[in-house]
């Protein structure tokens, strides 16, 4: 037996959700212990040297999603974390002529020289997303009724409803037409150009194994917009260190409130005691707690870590068949110094943005097709960051290094072929997609770190590759994210809950989900006897 192995409540998982939920667990009072597997905190949001003197964000790379409240609440800014805005939001090289977006009308300027309908049409779609947005905004930090619940969630969805009544009906019809419909009618709507289309509909596509015409794509476009940074709604940024800096200031912050991290410590079981209690099985002992609280995939939860005889059939099934596959693709490059782009602005603000290859929708549709026949696209979506513009720390002076975030490709390649003996050539062929835009990076590149879909399963126990812990698909979201009956971050097993990004509202570096856990757990805790 471990020491001090009796704790309120154990959080299985340092990701970052794992850590904003044991920090408003333990804000309360309660004793809390984090057992993570890795040797670091921070799950998929961390930095590590991956070639001498080059520094970077391993898997997440980008800020924006981060919830205000949690920043605020663990009062991250003063555990370290600083957070700088991008100098441009987006920058697409084409073939001919480049299109950059940003703050301060920089969008609607760069439309107007492409298409001057699209400018004028582009403030009504502008206002689309806000509506929209705004209300999706309202939903991020509250647990949604969950199905089959008892009369809390009945007046939870009453709730909603009235909420939702309340909306005019032009944003009820938008709300439904983003919830449902394919980013291209969207965008097909409001835009002639096909470059401009391209500018919004990348957001569709990005962690989203399918085409930009799949219905429901334009929900996944949403859910990269309704962040912010520094207070500008929708803006991105970097926060200075990499991604880690961001999870081991969550790590500050739960230490100060007496919360005890254990890394290196992988979770094998959790098990219900005679005592009602949890024991949570690790090669170093065990840990019990009337509470735990998984940051883990759903999968992993109900399908390796609790017993078969706790986990109802059917709900394990359903559990079975929950979809895990974002298609991506993701490589850091330390560079001997800028890349030079034959189609781009004047200075290197642009070289601050998401650097987008992905012209058309077009593009980004068969860049999906070729994937599934092929196992990887022919013509791969890319978008490329270039972090130490903004940040020195990262690499030796006067050099750089570069996230790529490559998107559709295949979790399982056709038969015959192993990730194990194709991601070299894949990298390769991914370095060769940039140099088209930019020539000599190739050249440029001195060291890489690379990671198929399989390595980021193995690496950061994304079932799948996927790095939202589940498709957000509207089969897979709300109450029914994972499944219906455990919406509400609660497992079919009591006093066990999910708080990771396989719950309400999904991926990305946001923290809501450890937030609305939390709350949960407290809610549910006062009707316990401890």
């Amino acid at each position: 037996m471990a020491a001090n192995s009796s704790y309120d409540a154990i959080i299985v998982g340092a990701g970052h959700n794992g850590l904003v939920c044991a920090f408003y667990l333990a804000r309360v009072g309660l004793k809390v212990c984090v057992l993570e597997r890795s040797g670091v905190v921070g799950g998929a949001a961390i930095t590590e040297e991956f070639h001498p003197g080059f520094r970077n964000s391993v898997a997440s790379y980008t800020v924006s999603l981060l919830q205000p409240k949690v920043i605020a609440d663990m009062e991250l800014k003063s555990h370290g974390l600083e957070i700088v805005l991008r100098e441009v939001d987006n920058f697409l090289p084409l073939d001919e002529g480049y299109l950059l977006a940003g703050c301060d009308g920089l969008t609607a300027s760069e439309i107007a020289r492409f298409s001057q309908e699209d400018a004028t049409a582009y403030p009504a779609y502008e206002e689309a997303l806000r509506r929209v947005v705004d209300c999706i905004r309202q939903l991020l930090l509250v647990a949604p009724p969950n199905a089959g619940g008892g009369l809390s969630d009945l007046l939870a969805l009453i709730k909603l409803g009235g909420k939702l009544n309340k909306l005019s009906l032009e944003t009820q019809n938008d709300l439904l037409d983003f919830f449902t419909r394919s980013a291209a009618e969207i965008l097909e709507r409001y835009f002639e150009n096909e470059t401009v289309k391209a500018l919004f509909g990348f957001d569709a596509v990005v962690g989203h194994f399918a085409s930009p015409y799949e219905p429901g794509s334009a929900y996944v476009l949403l859910h990269h917009v309704f962040g912010e940074v520094n207070g500008i709604k929708g803006a991105w940024g970097h926060a200075m260190g990499g991604m880690g800096s961001i999870t081991r200031a969550m790590a500050r912050a739960c230490e100060a409130k007496g919360v005890q991290i254990i890394t290196g410590s992988p979770v094998s079981a959790i098990t219900t005691t005679g005592q009602g209690l949890k024991r949570v099985a690790t090669a170093d002992g065990a840990f019990d707690a009337p509470i735990v609280a998984a940051c883990v995939h759903p999968g992993i939860l109900m399908g390796n870590l609790l017993s078969r005889d706790e986990v109802p059939e059917t709900f394990r099934r359903r559990i079975a068949n929950y979809k895990s596959h974002s298609g991506t693709f993701r490589m850091n490059v330390a560079l001997n110094g800028l890349p030079k782009f034959t189609q781009g602005p004047a200075g290197k603000a642009h070289l601050s943005a998401g650097i987008i290859i992905a012209p058309t929708l077009d593009y980004m549709d068969k860049a999906w097709a070729s994937a599934r026949e092929k196992g990887w696209s022919d013509a791969p979506v890319v978008e490329m960051l270039v972090p130490s513009v903004l940040d020195d720390t990262l690499a030796p002076t006067g050099r750089h290094v570069a996230s790529l975030f490559c998107q559709q490709f295949a979790y399982d390649l056709p038969e015959g072929m192993e990730w194990e003996n194709e991601r070299e050539r894949v990298a390769d062929h991914i370095i060769a997609t940039v140099e088209k835009y930019a020539p000599g990076f190739t050249k440029l590149v001195v060291g890489r770190q690379i990671l198929s879909p399989r390595d980021l399963e193995e690496k950061f126990a994304l079932v799948g590759g996927d790095i939202f812990h589940g498709r957000m698909s509207l089969d897979q979201l709300f109450s029914a994210r994972p499944v219906l009956g455990a919406g509400a971050y609660r497992s079919p097993v009591r006093g066990v809950y999910l708080c990771g990004s396989g719950t309400h509202p999904g991926g990305g570096v946001t923290g809501a989900p450890g937030h609305n856990a939390a709350h949960v757990i407290l809610k549910d805790r006062r009707g316990w006897r401890l």
